[in-house]
C-alpha cells in the first residue's frame, strides 16, 4: 500500500509524461513541424488527440490501454513519436501484460512507418527498423525488467516485515515465559507460606514464614528487574541455570514439601539454554507439586549422561507416613501455560520433553537436552 509521499511522487511523475506529450505534439502543431501519415490534418484535431495522449499518461499506472491507444493515433495525426515510447514501456514496466511481444511489435510497425513518411527523415529502410526496434521494442523488454525487478522488492519488503512479526512474536513468548515462570513460582511460594502463618501459633514459625515471604518477594524483584533491564538494554544474561536447582529445592523444604534432590551437573559444562531449561522445568515441576500433591514423596533429577542432560521432577504418594503433617496445598492462579512454556523452552534448546501420570500414581515432568547445541 503506497504511502501518502509515493502517492504524490507517482501523482508528479505522471504529470510530468503528460507536459511532455504536449510539449513534443502542440508545439509542433503550431510551429508546422507536424506531418500526418493521410496528408494534412486539421491543426484542431492535431492539438485535441495530443492532449487526449497526454491525459492517458494520467491513468497508465490502472491500465495500459489508453495510453498505447492514444499514442499510436497520435504518432499517426501528428507525426510525434515520443507518446508511443513513453506508452510501450508503461506497458510493461507498470502491468504484467500478456503476450506483450505482439503489442510492442505492432507499435514498432507503426513508428517505421511514421518515421518512413516524416518528411524530416533520412528515408532509410535500414536506419528506420533500427530506430524502430531500439525507441520502441527495447523500452519494452527494458520495461519488464523494471517490473520484475520492482516485484522482486515488494516480495523482499513483505519477506522482511513477516520475519519482524515472526521475531517480535517470539520474543513476546519469551518475555511471557519469563513473566510466567518468575511470577508464579515467587506468588506461589509466597502463598503457600502466608496460608502456613496463618495456621500457625508459634512465634518463631511465623517470624521465620514471613522472612521466607520476603526473602522471595526480594528474589522475584530482583529477577523482575533483571529482565526489564536486558529488554532496555537488549543486552545481558537474564537466566538462572542448574546452580540454582538446589536454592529451588531448599525453598521447597521449607514451605514443608518433602524432595530429594540428585544434583550431578558439572560447572559449565551446559549451554546456558540449556541450563536455563533445566532450572525452569524444576521451578514448574516444584510448583506443580505445591499446588497438586504437597504431601507427596518428591524426587528431582538433573544429571549428565553422555552427551546428554536428564532432568525430572517426579512425585509419589507418600503411603509410608499416612498420619504425617498435612502440607497446606498452594492455591493455584489458573492460566495453563507453565507446561507449554517448558514445552517450548526444551524444544529451543533442541530436547525431548514428556510429561504424564506414573504408575504409582504420581505425576512426572522430563527433559532430554543435548550438552551442545548445533549453533554452538
Amino acid at each position: 500500500m503506497l504511502n501518502k509521499w509515493d502517492a504524490h511522487r507517482e501523482w508528479f511523475v505522471d504529470a510530468a509524461l503528460a507536459a511532455a506529450v504536449i510539449a513534443f505534439t502542440v508545439p509542433t502543431t503550431l510551429t508546422g513541424y507536424s506531418f500526418s501519415l493521410w496528408g494534412g490534418a486539421p491543426d484542431a484535431l492535431e492539438i485535441t488527440t495530443g492532449v487526449i495522449t497526454a491525459a492517458a499518461m494520467m491513468v497508465r499506472r490502472r491500465t495500459p490501454w489508453p495510453a498505447i491507444v492514444a499514442s499510436v493515433a497520435c504518432a499517426c495525426v501528428t507525426g510525434q513519436v515520443v507518446p508511443m515510447i513513453l506508452a510501450v514501456f508503461s506497458m510493461t514496466a507498470e502491468h504484467r501484460v500478456r503476450r506483450w511481444q505482439y503489442i510492442a511489435l505492432a507499435v514498432t510497425v507503426v513508428y517505421f512507418a511514421v518515421d518512413y513518411r516524416n518528411p524530416h527523415s533520412d528515408h532509410s529502410i535500414y536506419l528506420n527498423i533500427v530506430r524502430a526496434l531500439t525507441l520502441i521494442y527495447l523500452p519494452a523488454v527494458v520495461g519488464t525488467w523494471v517490473n520484475a525487478y520492482r516485484r522482486l522488492i515488494r516480495e523482499l519488503r513483505i519477506g522482511v516485515r513477516e520475519r519482524e512479526e515472526i521475531a517480535a512474536s517470539e520474543e513476546r513468548r519469551k518475555i511471557a515465559r519469563e513473566m510466567h515462570d518468575t511470577v508464579t513460582h515467587a506468588v506461589t511460594a509466597m502463598v503457600l507460606n502466608a496460608g502456613i502463618a496463618r495456621d500457625t501459633t508459634e512465634p518463631d514459625e511465623i517470624r521465620a514464614l514471613t522472612a521466607a515471604i520476603e526473602d522471595k518477594g526480594v528474589q522475584a524483584l530482583g529477577e523482575l528487574r533483571q529482565l526489564l533491564t536486558v529488554l532496555r538494554r537488549d543486552e545481558g544474561d537474564l537466566a538462572e541455570g542448574t546452580e540454582a536447582i538446589t536454592r529451588l529445592v531448599g525453598e521447597a523444604q521449607a514451605s514443608g514439601l518433602k524432595v530429594d534432590l540428585r544434583l550431578d551437573t558439572p560447572p559449565g559444562a551446559l549451554p546456558r539454554q540449556v541450563s536455563h531449561a533445566c532450572y525452569r522445568l524444576v521451578q514448574e515441576g516444584l510448583n506443580n507439586v505445591r499446588k497438586h500433591a504437597p504431601d507427596s514423596l518428591v524426587k528431582v533429577t538433573c544429571e549428565v549422561t553422555g552427551d546428554q542432560v536428564t532432568v525430572s521432577v517426579v512425585d509419589t504418594p507418600d503411603r509410608a507416613d499416612p498420619g504425617g503433617r498435612t502440607v497446606r496445598p498452594a492455591p493455584s492462579l489458573g492460566g495453563g501455560y507453565g507446561l507449554a512454556g517448558i514445552r517450548e523452552r526444551v524444544c529451543l534448546a533442541q530436547g525431548r520433553f514428556s510429561s504424564g501420570p506414573t504408575p504409582e500414581g504420581g505425576f512426572a515432568l522430563a527433559a532430554r537436552l543435548p550438552l551442545r547445541l548445533p549453533h554452538d
